[in-house]
C-alpha cells in the first residue's frame, strides 16, 4: 500500500513539473482565464508515453484493443488474399492463415503461390489447408522465381474485386477486412486502402509500431510507408502488370508507386490491423538482412523519376538505405530572400553573413523589410551591407508590427521567381540549401517547402508542424537529438500540413494563387495559415530535412509574455479555430492515435 501511494505521489509530481514547464514556455505564467479550464483538464490526463517503449506500447495495446461491432454491409466485394510462399516455417504459416480464416468479414479467398519450396513441411502444411478449406487455392511453381513472380502466380488465381497483400508469416487483426470493406461501403470509388502496423518478436512482444499519415506523395517516394496492410483494386493492379521481377526487396514499393500514378482514390485507416513477424533474416529486423533490397530501392526510384519525367539526383549509398532525392530545376531562377527586421542589427548581420558565406547558389536577392528601426548603429550597418552587396534592398515599413504584412511588402518589392521567407534570427548551415529548396518548390504539386531547424545546442527546433485544436500548432520533435528520426523524418522529405515560417520557400506563382500572407494574423500562426491555404488549393507542403539552419527562436521579438500579447494570441487562436476547425481536429499528415498536445506521443488512456 505504501509503495502504491509513493508511486502515485511521484506520478503527480512528475506531471506537475511537466505542466509548470508548459505554463512557462507557452505563457510565462500569464495564463488567460479562458485557458485555465483546458489547463486543468490537461492536468487530469495521464503522462505521455513513447510508443517506442516496448512495455508502454504493450500496455497501450491492451487498453486500446480494436473492437468492431459487425454490422451488415450492403456492399460485400470478394477479397483475394495474395500470399507468395517459400520455405516458411509451418508454425508461422499456420498462424498467418488462421488469422485470415478467422476474419469477421467472410467474403474472401486465399490465393497462394508456393515458389518451389524445398521444405517438405511447408508443402505438407499448404496441402492440408488447401484440402480443408474451399476458399484456399494453391499453385505449386516448378521453378523458384523469387517473390515478384510468385506473387504474380498467386494473382492469376484471384477472382476478387480487391487484392489484399499479406506476407506468409505475419498476422492480421480479426477485424481487418471488415474495417476495410466498411470504408468501401462509404465510398465505392476508393482504389487503395492501407492501415497502421506493428511488429512482434519471437517471444510475442509487440513493438515497432508504425502510425502512418494519410496519403503523402513525397513521403511515399522517400520510403515505402504504405507497407502493410494494403487493399488494392484488382483491375488497376492487373492493368499495371502486377509485380515486376528484378525489383525483389523493393517490389512492393515499386508496385505502390506505379499504382498511385493511376489513381488518387487512396484511403488510410489509422488502426493497427497488421502485425509483422520479426524472424531471422527478415527486413522487419533490418534492411541489411536483404542487401539486394538497397539496390532495388535505388532502381525503383530511378525508374519512377524517369516515368514521371522528373530530373533529379538520387543520393544513393550502395551499402545502406535510405536514398533521398534532390530535384534539378530549369534555368537559373532568381530567389527573393525576404527578411523582416527591426533593430537588433547584430542578429540580422549574423544571418546575412551566413547567407553570403555559405550559399552556393548565386542568383538571389535579399530584401530587408525594416519595421521602424531608429538607432544610428542599425542604419550604419544597413549602409555597410548595401555598399558591400549589390543584391540587397532595404525597404522601409514603419508600421505596427505585422509579420504577414511585412512579408507581403517584401514580395511587392521583389523580382524573384521563388520567394524565401526567412527570420532574421536564423543562420544557414547547408551550403546548397537554395538549390534543394528550389528543386522541391518547382514541382507542380508542391506548395510550401520547409527546412529542419536547430537550436544553438544542435537539438531540433522544428522538423515540421503538427496541428491540434488545443494548441493550434506545435513544432514536431522540439528538443529532440538529431539522428535518423522517427521512420527517417530527420533525413527524408516528409509531407506535413504546415512547415515553420522561419525558413519557408514557395514559388511566386503559388504565393499569388493564395493572395499572399493573411494580414489578419499579425504575429502568431500566420505561417500555419499560409500553408493551410496552399493545402486547400490542392498543393502538398513538404519538410526537406537535408536543408538545415539554426533558428534562435524569438531572439528578435522575445516571448509573448505581457497581458496584451497573450490577449492577442488568444484572438489569433480563435481565428484559427474558426477558419480551420476541421484540419485542427484532424491533421491528415499526423496519426489519430498520437496525442494532440505532445507530438508523436501516446497516452495511457483509452481513446478509441
Amino acid at each position: 500500500m505504501i509503495t502504491k501511494i509513493l508511486k502515485k505521489i511521484k506520478y503527480y509530481i512528475k506531471k506537475m513539473f511537466i505542466y509548470i514547464k508548459k505554463a512557462w514556455v507557452k505563457y510565462h505564467f500569464m495564463i488567460p482565464l479562458s485557458v485555465w479550464k483546458n489547463f486543468f483538464r490537461k492536468y487530469k490526463t495521464p503522462i505521455f508515453i513513447n510508443p517506442d517503449n516496448e512495455r508502454d506500447y504493450n500496455r497501450w495495446i491492451k487498453k486500446n484493443k480494436i473492437k468492431s461491432k459487425y454490422k451488415k454491409l450492403e456492399y460485400n466485394p470478394l477479397i483475394s488474399v495474395v500470399i507468395p510462399v517459400y520455405n516458411v516455417d509451418p508454425k508461422h504459416l499456420k498462424a498467418c492463415l488462421k488469422s485470415i480464416l478467422s476474419q469477421s468479414y467472410k467474403n474472401f479467398e486465399i490465393c497462394i503461390a508456393d515458389d518451389n519450396s524445398t521444405n517438405k513441411d511447408t508443402i505438407t502444411t499448404l496441402k492440408k489447408f488447401e484440402k480443408k478449406y474451399k476458399n484456399i487455392k494453391v499453385v505449386y511453381r516448378k521453378t523458384n522465381g523469387h517473390i515478384s513472380r510468385a506473387s504474380n502466380s498467386a494473382l492469376r488465381l484471384a477472382k476478387g474485386e480487391f487484392i489484399a497483400m499479406i506476407d506468409n508469416d505475419d498476422i492480421i487483426s480479426k477485424y481487418a477486412f471488415y474495417e476495410m470493406v466498411k470504408v468501401l461501403n462509404d465510398d465505392k470509388t476508393i482504389d487503395f486502402i492501407y492501415t497502421d502496423e506493428d511488429k512482434v518478436d519471437l517471444n510475442g512482444v509487440r513493438k515497432g509500431v508504425h502510425f502512418k499519415a494519410d496519403y503523402s506523395p513525397d513521403t511515399l517516394l522517400s520510403c515505402n510507408y504504405f507497407c502493410h496492410l494494403t487493399l488494392l483494386r484488382t483491375s488497376i493492379l492487373k492493368k499495371i502488370g502486377g509485380w515486376k521481377p528484378g525489383y525483389e526487396g523493393a517490389q512492393d514499393h515499386d508496385l505502390f508507386l506505379r499504382f498511385v500514378e493511376q489513381t488518387d482514390k487512396i484511403y488510410h485507416i489509422p488502426k493497427v490491423l497488421y502485425t509483422w513477424r520479426m524472424v531471422e533474416g527478415s527486413t522487419s529486423i533490418s534492411i541489411d538482412n536483404k542487401s539486394y533490397a538497397i539496390e532495388a530501392e535505388y532502381k525503383t526510384l530511378k525508374d519512377t523519376l524517369k516515368r514521371r519525367n522528373l530530373n533529379a539526383i538520387i543520393h544513393h549509398n550502395p551499402n545502406k538505405l535510405p536514398n533521398w532525392i534532390e530535384y534539378k530545376f530549369k534555368g537559373n531562377p532568381k530567389v527573393s530572400i525576404i527578411i523582416p527586421a527591426k533593430e537588433k542589427i547584430d542578429v540580422l548581420t549574423s544571418c546575412i553573413d551566413s547567407i553570403y558565406s555559405k550559399t552556393t547558389y548565386k542568383n538571389f536577392e535579399i530584401i530587408i523589410v525594416d519595421n521602424g528601426s531608429k538607432s544610428k548603429k542599425t542604419f550604419n550597418e544597413y549602409n555597410k551591407l548595401l555598399k558591400c552587396h549589390d543584391n540587397i534592398k532595404l525597404v522601409n515599413a514603419d508600421i505596427e508590427f505585422n509579420y504577414s504584412k511585412l512579408n507581403n511588402i517584401g514580395v511587392e518589392n521583389s523580382n524573384g521567381e521563388y520567394l524565401l521567407f526567412l527570420n532574421n534570427d536564423t543562420k544557414v548551415i547547408t551550403p546548397n540549401w537554395l538549390e534543394i529548396m528550389i528543386g522541391y518548390a518547382s514541382l507542380s504539386h508542391i506548395g510550401a517547402v520547409g527546412a529542419k531547424l536547430y537550436f544553438e545546442d544542435n537539438t531540433i527546433q522544428s522538423a515540421g508542424i503538427v496541428l491540434s485544436y488545443e494548441l493550434i500548432a506545435a513544432d514536431a520533435f522540439k528538443h529532440y537529438a538529431d539522428g535518423p528520426g522517427l521512420y527517417g523524418r530527420f533525413i527524408l522529405p516528409y509531407n506535413y500540413s504546415a512547415v515553420c515560417g522561419a525558413c519557408l520557400m514557395v514559388s511566386k506563382e503559388k504565393y499569388l494563387n493564395i493572395a499572399g500572407w493573411n494580414e489578419e494574423l499579425k504575429i502568431a500562426y500566420n505561417d500555419v495559415d499560409f500553408c493551410l491555404r496552399l493545402l486547400k488549393k490542392g498543393y502538398y507542403n513538404v519538410l526537406v530535412p537535408t536543408v538545415s539552419l539554426y533558428h534562435f527562436e524569438s531572439l528578435s521579438r522575445g516571448q509573448d509574455s505581457d497581458y496584451k500579447k497573450v490577449k492577442r494570441l488568444a484572438q489569433e487562436q480563435a481565428y484559427m479555430r474558426d477558419h480551420w476547425k476541421d484540419l485542427l481536429l484532424r491533421d491528415p499528415f499526423y496519426n489519430d492515435n498520437y496525442v494532440k498536445i505532445n507530438p508523436f506521443m501516446l497516452t495511457n488512456s483509452k481513446h478509441r
